[in-house]
């Protein structure tokens, strides 16, 4: 299995989760997220390879880079900024239901 076929798995499902509960109501937050998110994952990736802290199969990589940090890297970026605030909107929503909370 390629880096490609496993990154396409979890953004497809972070992204179902995105557009099933907030797609409409924040989408420009993640936009705004995910712009500086990406340019520190471009930094910090290309210094991390750089450094061999981190190698890459050639064979399992698709061969586009940016620097040298193939672009299927990215997709971790993308699944975490969409999960990880969906979730805590979620569970925040979530438990204010138990709690009888109401958000203004």
């Amino acid at each position: 299995m390629t880096y490609f076929v496993l990154n396409l798995i979890f953004v497809a499902i972070a992204l179902v989760g995105f557009l099933v509960q907030i797609a409409r109501k924040r989408w420009r937050l993640y936009a705004l997220t995910l712009l500086p998110m990406l340019l520190l994952t471009a930094i910090f990736d290309n210094a991390i390879i750089f450094g061999k802290i981190v190698a890459y199969d050639e064979a399992k990589i698709s061969g586009v880079l940016i620097g040298i940090a193939p672009i299927e890297d990215f997709a971790y970026t993308v699944a975490a900024v969409l999960v990880v605030p969906t979730v805590w909107w979620v569970l925040g929503k979530q438990s204010d239901k138990k709690t009888g909370r109401e958000k203004k």
